[in-house]
């Protein structure tokens, strides 16, 4: 699916059109809207039962915020599904599947699943399931993917173990036990690691870092492109000061304790943890689809039963309406918008008109009262006058 791919529900009552048949509604709205600027396509949605007015005006506010909170998870599964393919786009595209079809595909067709949400039901109790099923959702693939970072994380330190500089690199590959001073009362060794442009200044100095260095106690120990590893024995009572010395210069001190066969336990731990990370990652990948395709699937459910209020709210009762999805681009959006003002603005009274030249315009005042009126809106809400929702698929 295209990224610039955006949708439009709308939702327009039957008695303005000539005809009161739902199919002729909708090649009147084709026609409106024009095959150049996108297609119109049925979005069947049932017969709710249908509470007060003061329920509905509390279930459209309800509604807008679960909307935006199904956009908001379907964003986070796109962004991990993302993230655990490396940020490959045609990968992750492939994985966006809801019910094993693509979901452009599940949208075009959409119809209300009656055997998971029962249309008999009370709007706010389906309200209530749908937000319980979207935290479900979110809870488990943030879990899941917490876990395959946490990891991924662990991974990538013991491979740094395995491959980085002398700096952060595993020493228990690298120093020879026989080269520590070890069991001793007095005296104890100390790896540092010296950037190796900056050897020759170490070994003019270090044995005057601190009091009771073992003079020509320094023994490389090894190379790599960046830094030189040396071992030096001091006085344990002056190890402190010399190792706060080392830091001074630049020069870094390494923990190092000699394990018998811990060589052998660190390769051991590598393989164990690229096996789990393996693991993970494929239970992420199946728990990211199938994420994906219940988030979009809510959603979709979501947005069926705020047409249905938002359509009780504006054009009353008998309800008889025809809602339709049309699939547009970014770019033909605003095209779509501006045909659908240009045919139906009168349907919101007062609040829109026309000026000298036919174009549509907004009575600020009128329009304040229309949105009360009718239990609309809220801050910062865009009116329309009729019922219209866009959708984008990330």
């Amino acid at each position: 699916m295209p990224s610039s791919t955006k949708y439009i529900l709308v939702s327009l009552p039957l008695r303005i059109f000539d005809s009161s048949d739902q199919e002729d509604a909708l090649s009147s709205l084709s026609a409106t809207i024009t095959p150049d600027n996108g297609t119109v396509l049925p979005f069947p949605i049932p017969s709710f039962k249908i509470g007060t007015l003061d329920a509905l005006v509390q279930q459209a506010d309800d509604l807008a915020k679960l909307d935006a909170a199904c956009n908001g998870v379907v964003l986070k599964v796109a962004d991990s599904l993302r993230s655990i393919l490396d940020g490959d786009d045609d990968k992750t595209e492939q994985q966006k599947m809801v019910n094993d079809k693509p979901t452009d595909h599940y949208l075009r067709t959409f119809n209300w699943n009656t055997v998971r949400y029962r249309a008999d039901r009370p709007i706010g109790e389906l309200l209530e399931n749908l937000q319980k099923e979207l935290q479900n959702i979110d809870n488990d693939v943030k879990a899941k993917f917490s876990q395959y970072n946490g990891v991924k994380t662990n991974l990538a330190a013991l491979k740094r173990k395995q491959t980085g500089n002398l700096a952060t690199k595993s020493l228990t590959p690298i120093v020879d036990p026989a080269l520590l001073v070890q069991e001793s009362e007095y005296l104890e060794t100390h790896l540092i690691v010296v950037p190796t442009i900056a050897r020759k200044e170490f070994l003019r100095s270090y044995e005057t870092l601190a009091p009771m260095v073992v003079p020509r106690s320094s023994i490389q120990v090894a190379q790599d492109d960046e830094f030189t590893l040396f071992a030096v024995t001091t006085f344990k009572k002056h190890s402190a000061e010399f190792l706060q010395k080392c830091r001074e210069q630049k020069w870094t001190p390494r923990q190092y304790k000699y394990v018998e066969g811990g060589k052998e336990e660190e390769q051991r731990e590598l393989e164990r943890v690229t096996k789990e990370e393996k693991k993970v990652w494929g239970e992420a990948l199946r728990l990211g689809r199938t994420g994906w395709s219940e988030s979009v699937m809510v959603w979709a459910h979501v947005l069926s039963l705020r047409v249905f209020v938002e359509t009780v709210l504006r054009y009353g009762l008998p309800l008889e309406f025809v809602c339709a999805l049309v699939k547009t681009t970014e770019k033909q959006a605003t095209k779509v918008k501006t045909a659908l003002d240009s045919a139906y603005s009168y349907l919101g009274g007062n609040a829109l008109g026309r000026d000298k030249r036919g174009r549509v315009t907004k009575d600020d005042a009128s329009l304040t009262s229309e949105m009360a009126a009718q239990g609309l809106g809220g801050e910062g809400a865009e009116y329309t006058a009729y019922v219209y929702y866009e959708i984008e698929i990330p």
